[in-house]
């Protein structure tokens, strides 16, 4: 076990690690998410919600009537990656239906410098009502009880809402921790479990201090919480496709670790069926 409230997501901010260019001075040519490797994959259903005066696009894949996982993004958008991460959730025993909201409104980054782009014009109070809202459509279309993950800027994203969207009944985060304007994790009202790399680069969001001092605050908070340390592993070590393992590569992430990837999904497997299915 380890726990830690980071500095580094704020309404609108990025992440403070020099493995991260600028986004300033880049061209941006975005690819709309129809463009994106998985986009043609039968098995989604694509839906519309509406929350407030605004509507966005949703994908849904698995069981009618199971419980509910809101699926968010990390900072490159709804692409394969993520999608590929709602798939296996959805074929998980007992079997649960997926649903990833399009936090970017369309938009994909097809680089660094794109995804820290699109990272930093994005409204994170908007952002968890968006979450909140996937919540009650599960909620209101036969999911009984509705957890969120998230991977990245999504893992920061779900542990926010654990804290500010009360109609959650569990979270799992995969490497990122919210800034303590947008929520502090001592405030979770949702069981926590959390997963971060041990060679995770990405300082004061989710390197190993990042996830000690998150310990500390879900201690405080009461809730049921794990803190799971990899080692071995650096950020998005979850990210397995060959894309997402060439993209990882090219950001100096070498590290391969199935091992890793099965204990993590089994854990995740366990801590859902735990509070979503009874």
């Amino acid at each position: 076990m380890l726990v830690a409230a980071s500095r580094i997501f704020s309404t609108r901010t990025h992440l403070l690690t020099p493995s991260l260019p600028s986004a300033s001075g880049y061209p941006f040519t975005f690819r709309s998410m129809a463009d994106s490797a998985a986009a043609s994959a039968s098995s989604f259903n694509k839906i519309q919600i509406q929350r407030d005066d605004t509507t966005f696009d949703a994908y849904v894949v698995g069981k009618e009537d199971a419980p509910g996982i809101v699926v968010l993004q990390e900072w490159w958008g709804v692409d394969y990656e993520i999608k590929n991460h709602a798939v296996k959730i959805s074929q998980l025993n007992p079997g649960f239906k997926a649903l990833i909201p399009d936090l970017y409104r369309g938009k994909v980054g097809l680089d660094v410098a794109e995804a820290q782009h699109l990272m930093d014009g994005l409204d994170w109070q908007g952002a968890v009502k968006d979450i909140r809202a996937s919540v009650n459509w599960l909620k209101e279309n036969g999911s009984r009880k509705v957890g969120v993950t998230g991977f990245c800027m999504g893992g920061a994203l779900s542990i926010a809402s654990a804290v500010l969207v009360p109609e959650i009944n569990a979270v799992v985060a995969f490497y990122g921790v919210p800034s303590s304007e947008l929520a502090d994790p001592a405030q979770a009202k949702a069981p926590i479990q959390a997963h971060f790399g041990e060679l995770d680069s990405f300082v004061g969001f989710s390197d190993v201090k990042a996830a000690k001092a998150l310990e500390e605050k879900l201690k405080a908070s009461g809730i049921p919480y794990e803190v799971h340390m990899y080692p071995g592993s650096a950020h998005a070590f979850m990210n397995r496709s060959p894309e997402g393992v060439k993209r990882r590569k090219s950001m100096g992430m070498p590290d391969e670790d199935a091992a890793a990837v099965d204990l993590a999904w089994s854990r995740f497997q366990s801590w859902v069926t735990r509070f979503l299915s009874t």
